[in-house]
């Protein structure tokens, strides 16, 4: 994360800041992966939940079962994108190919200690193809409430600049805070 340096502090090393608190998204764009586009009919995204896979472990040794999630494996993810009209954009998302979207957003926070705010890159980039697009509905005077769902093969989440998550299912690469969780698997296979 990176945190304000104070303009007084010219070259000196400022501590990061002890208190702070994100407190909100204060503006987000959806672009194409392909050529840019810049999807302004968006109202909302909704980030794909991380499932991980599991099955119950029960037997010889164990006092009752649990579940146990697979090692860098997620069950099916989704990107949902909501718009406010239909627009041609919308429409082109229908194409029967991997889409690539890069969704970037800004956090604003707070930092109790210094009493000042800044700001917080999110960068997300999902890549997939599409599963589900509704048009939406026609009704004087209000949004269309369409929404664009795409099976999300690959996602990678940076803050700050900083690789967070990345998870590329048919390149077996599952990194969490820069640990990859599938290494180990891809060795065993013959795949590194």
């Amino acid at each position: 994360m990176a945190f304000p340096i104070n303009p007084q502090l010219k070259g000196a090393v400022t501590k990061p800041a002890i208190n702070t608190i994100p407190e909100r998204l204060t503006a987000f764009r959806v672009y194409s992966g392909d050529d840019s586009t810049d999807y302004k009919g968006i109202s909302d995204i909704q980030i794909p939940s991380l499932e991980p896979m599991k099955d119950t472990v029960k037997g010889a040794g164990i006092a009752g079962e649990y579940e146990s999630p697979t090692l860098g494996q997620f069950s099916s993810m989704k990107l949902t994108m909501n718009w406010r009209a239909i627009t041609k954009e919308q429409l082109l998302i229908t194409a029967q190919k991997s889409q690539k979207f890069d969704c970037r957003g800004v956090n604003q926070v707070y930092d109790a200690a210094a009493g000042t705010y800044s700001t917080q890159s999110i960068k997300i980039v999902v890549q997939g193809p599409p599963t589900k697009v509704d048009p939406g509905k026609f009704d004087t005077s209000s949004t269309s409430g369409g929404s664009t769902e795409i099976e999300v093969l690959y996602l990678k989440i940076d803050i700050d600049g900083v690789n967070v998550l990345e998870i590329d299912k048919l390149n077996y690469k599952c990194v969490i805070d820069g640990v990859d969780y599938l290494a180990s698997t891809k060795t065993a296979l013959g795949l590194t």
